[in-house]
């Protein structure tokens, strides 16, 4: 028997089909405009200043912090000055947030500092540094905040699979194995792998962990890098230019999208570099 699809029923499918999309775009409109709660690390200047202006333009909470006092002055953000390899006052800070917003959708472990030195010449004092800030930073704050989210999930058992966000930095340092940083790639080494396990951990509770991997972009973070050695980087990109602030912030609205709710442990590296 041969099937017939009357020209009606078609009109019908496609009336109906569209007006599912358009509820579709409703509902996840109305997902992306709900106010978050943001921890963002390291929000002195820099990527980490800009990403908090960005999601504070948007109507969200941002609770940021540095070793020194915020030039952010807004309603909506909160300012904790400790040095983030500091267990106590990570700890302090993050209760503060919860006794205050109950919880916590977004951490964005953006604190971080780089050295040039070969090996030789690398004092001791320089790899505690980077390692303190750049790796226990961001275990302390991805521990503590975790904390909270999977509290959060329990308690209202949240109806998105995945409603929690963590975006840690990487850096294209790593894949390109460059001459001159083997401590700070190694400490972002230990940030990927950290990103990967961390992803497989927290998945039962509602949390996706990714990190992205920036080119050089123009802070103070590479501002005495010699040009010889940051032209040699941009040369073994694919995208010969420096990364720009708007690619850093795409890549992480990608990442905190309620539609990214099956995307973890996975690395973005900006320019073409493949890790």
């Amino acid at each position: 028997m041969e099937s017939y699809i009357s020209s009606t029923n078609i009109v019908r499918t496609d009336i109906t089909n569209k007006e599912n999309l358009a509820k579709g775009k409703e509902h996840v409109q109305n997902k992306l405009s709900k106010p978050k709660i943001f921890v963002i690390t390291g929000t002195r200047k820099g990527i980490g200043r800009e990403l908090s202006l960005a999601f504070l333009d948007e109507g969200n909470v941002v609770c940021g912090c540095s070793r020194g006092q915020s030039s952010i002055e807004h309603e909506n953000y909160r300012h904790f000055p400790l040095d983030v390899s500091d267990e106590m006052a990570v700890v302090a800070m993050i209760h503060a947030i919860k006794v205050e917003f109950g919880v916590i959708d977004v951490l964005i472990n953006n604190a971080g500092i780089a050295s040039m030195n070969h090996i030789l010449t690398t004092p001791y004092k320089t790899m505690q540094d980077i390692f303190s800030t750049n790796v226990y930073g961001s275990f302390l704050f991805s521990r503590e905040v975790a904390k909270v989210m999977m509290q959060d999930y329990k308690k209202h058992k949240r109806h998105e699979s995945m409603p929690y966000r963590i975006v840690n930095f990487a850096t294209v340092a790593t894949p390109l194995r460059l001459q001159g940083e083997a401590v700070y790639a190694a400490s972002k080494a230990a940030i990927v792998n950290l990103t990967e396990v961390l992803s497989r951990e927290l998945s039962e509770f509602g949390i996706t962990v990714n990190a992205l991997g920036p080119t050089p972009v123009p802070t103070d973070l590479i501002k005495n890098v010699p040009k010889t050695k940051m032209q040699a980087l941009l040369n073994s990109q694919a995208i010969r230019r420096f990364g720009e602030f708007a690619d850093v912030l795409n890549v992480i609205r990608f990442f905190i999208n309620p539609n990214s709710d099956f995307i973890t442990g996975q690395v973005i590296y900006l320019g073409g570099v493949n890790g």
